[in-house]
């Protein structure tokens, strides 16, 4: 797998309140999902603490402040799966690109408690690592 700087959407981004992703990427006006599949490389990094579950949206707009976001696509993990390695389910980007792509993190608080910690690597990537235990 290969991340490239230009195309990272969150780099080890500490992940304590709802918000977006530190990069906003810009694709143009094409569609994504024709032809070779864009594939999406989305894992924890650090541990979650106190939420029962966080949800990954990918985003698109016609304009880079997000005014009128338009979610693609969305994953929930749950508490027991906001551990450090864990990849995401989604693995390519989906159809209906606006120009702008961004991820959109959403926090599920245990209780009051806010998070304390948790951080997330999130790009496009030439390919998806796999090997015979994936398999």
């Amino acid at each position: 797998m290969i991340l490239d700087e230009q195309n990272i959407f969150s780099d080890n981004q500490k992940i304590l309140e709802d918000g977006a992703s530190e990069n906003v990427l810009y694709f143009g006006d094409r569609e994504l999902a024709f032809g070779t599949p864009v594939e999406l490389f989305i894992q924890i990094t650090e541990d979650f603490d106190n939420l029962t579950s966080l949800k990954i949206s990918v985003q698109t707009s016609k304009e880079e402040e997000f005014s009128l976001p338009v979610d693609l696509i969305d994953e929930t993990i749950t508490a027991d799966n906001l551990k450090a390695g864990i990849v995401s389910n989604i693995k390519f980007l989906p159809k209906g690109n606006l120009g702008f792509m961004r991820l959109y993190y959403t926090l599920s608080k245990s209780g009051d408690l806010a998070p304390t910690k948790g951080s997330i690597l999130a790009g496009i990537v030439d390919s998806n690592q796999q090997s015979f235990h994936n398999i």
